[in-house]
Order: C-alpha cells, then structure tokens, then sequence
C-alpha cells in the first residue's frame, strides 16, 4: 500500500496559474476552456512529497495526471527487481493516459522527482465528459501519440547525438517557451528546475553521473550556468544552434514542449 497524496493545505481550487498550465498544455491547448472548466472547475490540486509514490505497477488504473509543478519519474520493476526509468515528466505534461484507455491496470509506477503538484483526472468522469465533448477524445489519442513520437527521438537521439547535445536539447525541450519574449533576437535567455537527482537525469540521458557532468561543464562555454537544482540559460538561440544544427546527421530534437 502507498502513501495517500494530500491536496493544498488551504484546499483550494485550481488557481489562474494552474488553469495557464492546463489550458496551454500539449494534450488540452486544442480545447476550448470553457470545457476545461466544466470539466475541472471543482478539482483540487493534488500534493507530492519529493520520492512520494504516486501509484503501483499492478493499481487500477483510475486516472491520469497533468504536472502543474514539479517533476514526475516514471519507472517498472524488472523480474529481477531493478528499477528500469521508462519517463521523466515535467510541468504541462501528462502521463498514464494510455493505461485509462484501455480502462486495465498501470503498466508502471510514477513516483514525484521533486516537490509536486498536480492534477488527477478521473477516467470516469473524463470518459463520461467524452461522450458530450468530442474534443477531448482526440486530446486523449494527441497526447498517446505525442509521447510515443517523443519516445521514438529519444531513442534516435541516444545514438546520434554526443552527451552535450542531449543534454541541450533536454533543456531546450523543458525551458518556458515565452522565455526572454521581448527581447533582442539572439539574447533570449530562460530558467529550469532540474530533478531533486541528478542520477535520474543522467540515467533518463543514457548518461553516467560523470558523463552529466562533463556535460554540463561543455554547456558552461554556451552561457549555461547551474547552481544546484536550477539552470539558467543566458542564449537560448545559442543552445538551439549547438544542440540541432550541429547534432550530426540524422539527429533531431525531440518534441518540444509549451508550458507555460
């Protein structure tokens, strides 16, 4: 049995940040808010602990969630007991909605990667909502398709594109994507919260902790600056250049995504 989640102490509705999150999301950008209102009006944001567990490999598979803060590691067991990562999750995105599809168990476990907050979609209530909304059943198969086009670059990319470059595009793919609007071109700069491990990023990369961190030094010369947990990012068209025009033959970024 897994730790109960808890909602915001002071049990409040989603907030005009969250409702940003969700609206401007990959899987919801499409549908209309006042959809999203009728359908999430009354939610309440769901808290995580960093490490807390979300749900088993084996549990019903009862919902989805889309991440209004934090980061979500997705992982399955090995028959030999190891723990394999299979997804690494961010702000805006989504996850487990193809275990609610097919309406059977969760097929892994997803357990928060840093402090977390989070909206849990009732499949029942979504399925329902479906019926009337045409509009959400095609956000459902948009985001199954999205992470599975997201997985296959993954893939092509751990074998086209070096250490640094993966990296890159990692922090491209997770930077605000109105960061720096405003400002000269060529000097657009932006901000990431990393995970609360950075083994779970290097494992997540196809990297080795020291790997990562030679990478991160490499990113140093492009104006990449860590400091614990955060990064900051003082050329983003800088970036962009080294980690796709130079990424080799074949190499492509993976999907990008739009939060908020």
């Amino acid at each position: 049995m897994h730790p109960s989640h808890d909602i915001r102490p002071d049990r409040v509705l989603l907030d005009e940040a969250d409702w940003r999150v969700v609206s401007e999301s990959s899987m919801f950008r499409e549908v209309d808010r006042d959809v999203l209102r009728r359908l999430f009006g009354d939610r309440h944001p769901v808290v995580f602990a960093p490490r807390q567990l979300i749900f088993s490999q084996g549990d019903k598979a009862d919902g989805f969630f889309l991440i209004l803060e934090g980061w979500v590691k997705v992982y399955r067991i090995t028959p030999s007991g190891e723990e394999a990562v299979v997804g690494l999750f961010a702000r805006g995105e989504s996850f487990a909605e193809a275990a609610v599809l097919q309406g059977a168990v969760y097929p892994a476990s997803a357990e928060a990667a840093s402090p977390l907050r989070a909206l849990k979609i009732d499949s029942s209530r979504f399925n329902k909502a479906m019926e009337t909304e045409p509009g959400l059943a095609a956000a459902l198969l948009g985001s199954v398709v999205s992470h599975t086009e997201r997985l296959f670059a993954e893939i092509a990319n751990l074998k086209l594109m070096s250490a640094p470059r993966r990296l890159a595009d990692f922090l491209l793919r997770h930077a605000p994507h109105d960061a720096g609007l405003g400002a000269p071109k060529g000097a657009r700069s932006a901000s990431v919260v990393l995970p609360y491990e950075k083994t779970l990023l290097a494992g997540r990369l196809g990297m080795t902790p020291e790997t990562l961190s030679r990478a991160l030094a490499t990113l140093r010369k492009l104006g990449v600056a860590v400091e614990r947990d955060h990064v900051a990012i003082a050329d983003l068209p800088a970036l962009e250049a080294f980690a796709h025009k130079s990424g080799g033959a074949g190499a492509r970024p993976a999907p990008r995504l739009q939060p908020p």
